[in-house]
Order: C-alpha cells, then sequence, then structure tokens
C-alpha cells in the first residue's frame, strides 16, 4: 500500500529554480508511483513583494539584488535551462526578459485550490512567464492563464478587480516566514520534514522514500 504524504510546496511563479524543484518533486513520485501517495498543496511567496507593476529588467535587478555581472547573469541563465530542459520545461529567458510583481498571481492561485485546478493554474503560470514571456502583473494576461486550465473567467476577473484572498495570501505567507522559510521552493512534507531548494530528481526520490519509511 502507498504512503501517503502531505506535500506543502512554498514557491513563487518567478522563480526559476521553483519550476525546477517542482518538476523534479513530480518526476520523482512517478518513480515512487505505488509506494508513495502525495498530496500537493501550493503556497505563496514573493521573491519581489515590492516591486512595481511594470517590473524591471531582469539582468538590471539580479545586478542590484544580487550584485551579479551581466555575465554572471547570461550565464546563470544558460545552467537553469539546462536544468530545466533536462526536465522537460523549456524556458526562453534573455537578457530582455523582466521580473513581475507576482501578488495577484498568487490570489488566483489560492483560489484555484478550492476549485481543484491549483497545480495545473501553477504549471500554467510558469509556462506564461518562463516560456511565453508573459507580463505576470498585468490582470488581462492572469485572465487568459486561469480560464486556459478551466477556471471561470468571470470569476477570475471579479477576484482581480476587488482584491478577493488578499489577506488570505498574506496570512499565508506570513505564517511560512514565521517557520523560517525565507527562500524558495521550500517543499515541507508532513508539516515536519523540509527540502530546500531545486534539488535533482534523486535527491528527492532518496529523501521522499526514507520519509514514507519513517511513517
Amino acid at each position: 500500500m502507498a504512503q501517503n504524504l502531505k506535500i506543502d510546496f512554498v514557491s513563487d511563479v518567478s522563480c526559476p529554480w521553483c519550476i525546477i524543484g517542482l518538476k523534479a518533486l513530480e518526476t520523482a513520485l512517478a518513480r515512487l508511483n505505488g509506494t508513495v501517495a502525495a498530496e500537493m498543496h501550493f503556497h505563496p511567496f514573493e521573491l519581489n513583494p515590492q516591486m512595481g507593476p511594470d517590473g524591471q529588467n531582469i539582468v538590471e535587478h539580479i545586478g542590484e539584488k544580487y550584485g551579479s555581472t551581466p555575465e554572471q547573469s547570461a550565464q546563470a541563465r544558460v545552467m537553469i535551462k539546462e536544468r530545466a530542459a533536462d526536465l522537460g520545461f523549456e524556458m526562453r529567458m534573455h537578457e530582455g526578459s523582466r521580473i513581475y510583481n507576482t501578488f495577484d498571481a498568487h490570489r488566483l492561485l489560492h483560489w484555484a485550490e478550492a476549485e481543484g485546478k491549483q497545480a495545473a493554474l501553477k504549471h500554467a503560470m510558469f509556462k506564461a512567464y518562463f516560456t511565453d514571456g508573459a507580463k505576470m502583473s498585468d490582470h488581462e494576461t492572469l485572465v487568459k492563464v486561469a480560464t486556459s486550465v478551466g477556471l471561470d473567467e468571470k470569476k477570475a476577473r471579479q477576484i482581480l478587480a476587488d482584491g478577493t484572498y488578499t489577506d488570505d495570501v498574506r496570512a499565508e505567507q506570513a505564517f511560512y516566514r514565521q517557520q523560517g522559510i525565507n527562500a524558495v521552493p521550500a517543499i515541507v512534507i508532513n508539516e515536519k520534514y523540509l527540502i530546500s531548494g531545486g534539488q535533482p530528481v534523486d535527491v528527492f526520490e532518496r529523501a521522499l522514500r526514507e520519509i514514507a519509511q519513517e511513517n
């Protein structure tokens, strides 16, 4: 009988290591099919909560935030693209890409969980941003992504317009900060075990197997 595991995946849709971590985790779970059954929940984390609606150039932003030179930024993008490609995800980031505020995206993700479409929306948002270069602070963009996974267009527009789920998202963010999470992805298993970062598939597989055997 498969061991049931609750997985809380704390992440941001503008975080490249988050989609790498998610794809690696999902691959590990597929390998453990029959041994482990996962109940996955996605939780909000904003890498850039103060970012304005028009965003900022990625090279400029990474330089200001981490002190990276344009050459270092370019090298990092190549490495990240290769890691993602190995997991079947296409990234098209380039020196003209932009970083955006993602708070409204998190509000839609909160709603999508109740609709049973949270994982689908999360994946669609990652693709919209990293593959298609979409502006993830733009409401029309977010509505289009939401409807692409079967969510109601009228309800999505209403949520974005009237601030629905603002308090819920803020509360979730505060909770995980209080738990000591200040970088993502952060993967919490059974509210007890923490796996940090976009780990390789083998690392996730080994950790999940060990946790399943302990429970």
